[in-house]
């Protein structure tokens, strides 16, 4: 039987055929050792193959087989950093959620997010959350910020979950698609996906006032079918992304508008740091790229990885 998974709790896979019924199923024991570095070798949003058993009365399925997924979200895991996890697959398009404060989104995340899913080739649309809360200056900084995303080809919506501020267009972007909504615990991502699927009732939590940071409300990345014909991937708050497999000389490819310009630097396997006629410098100097993007594209070069682990809030 072949199916897609809805939801991973570590070692169960709820998997939903073509049919609309659902199965617990296990894996088969190579996959744990087929040398992948994953934490999780399946994640939501693949589509396997698997047997149904039989035990004490109990069906289930073993899964035998995972189909090449035409694309995914990794990114390092925190914990143990050789190893990456798998936050969703075969998307259509992802929606990272963002705010100003409450908690803040650092342009530092927001670059390494679409650096992984432009390396991955996961379409991603920049939605700033709590629009309806913000004061005239964080409101500037909203448009500054969606300024700079549009500029180098990323949509960017302004959303309100509580207002209902351009839930329409977030959905019609939905409509017939896989979508995954992230973000760090506290954008208001699960509060949004109510907004837009009301029946869903998923939970949420206030923000921490101590930190300013968002609690984890959801522990498990799972998919949900929704009635307007999408699917959407719901996922545990981010606190950090950490770049997984990428060479030096290819991260510059992933930053739209470096790869612009790329062939107008001097050399061909031009870094961008210190090499003469350097187009993206130029470009730099002459404010045609923006400063936070080019301090984030050093930082993934430079490996600051320590950086991507940093708990912003938590300066005691």
């Amino acid at each position: 039987m072949t199916g897609r998974v809805y939801k991973s709790t570590g070692s169960w896979y709820t998997v939903k055929t073509e049919l609309g019924k659902t199965y617990e199923c296990r894996i088969k024991g190579k996959f744990r050792i087929k040398g992948i570095k994953s934490t999780n070798p399946i994640a939501v949003g693949d589509v396997v193959d698997f047997e149904l058993e039989v035990d004490n009365n109990q069906e289930s399925g073993i899964i035998h087989h995972i189909q090449d997924r035409k694309n995914y979200i990794v990114r390092k895991s925190v914990n143990l950093s050789k190893q990456t996890h798998v936050i969703a697959a075969n998307l259509d398009m992802v929606f990272l959620m963002i705010t100003i404060n409450n908690p803040p989104t650092l342009t530092s995340f927001i670059d390494r997010f679409l650096v992984t899913a432009e390396a991955y080739s996961v379409k991603t649309v920049l939605l700033f959350n709590k629009v309806d809360a913000y004061d005239p200056d964080t409101l500037d900084e909203v448009r500054y910020l969606a300024h700079v995303y549009r500029k180098i080809g990323y949509e960017c919506i302004g959303v309100s979950a509580k207002t209902g501020k351009n839930i329409d267009k977030v959905k019609a972007l939905m409509r017939d698609k896989v979508s995954m909504f992230s973000g760090h615990s506290g954008v208001g991502k699960s509060t949004l996906v109510n907004a837009i699927e009301p029946n869903l009732n998923l939970k949420t939590k206030e923000i921490s006032s101590q930190h300013m940071q968002g609690q984890h409300t959801t522990t498990f990345a799972e998919m949900f079918d929704l009635s307007f014909g999408a699917k959407i991937i719901d996922t545990p708050g981010i606190k950090g992304f950490g770049i997984v497999d990428m060479d030096k000389e290819e991260v510059g490819d992933y930053f739209p508008e470096f790869f612009a310009l790329k062939q107008d630097c001097k050399f061909n396997n031009c870094l961008h740091i210190n090499e003469p006629k350097c187009a993206v410098k130029n470009a730099l100097e002459e404010g045609e790229v923006e400063y936070s993007r080019y301090r984030s594209y050093l930082q993934i070069i430079e490996g600051e990885e320590e950086h991507y682990r940093t708990d912003i809030w938590d300066k005691e």
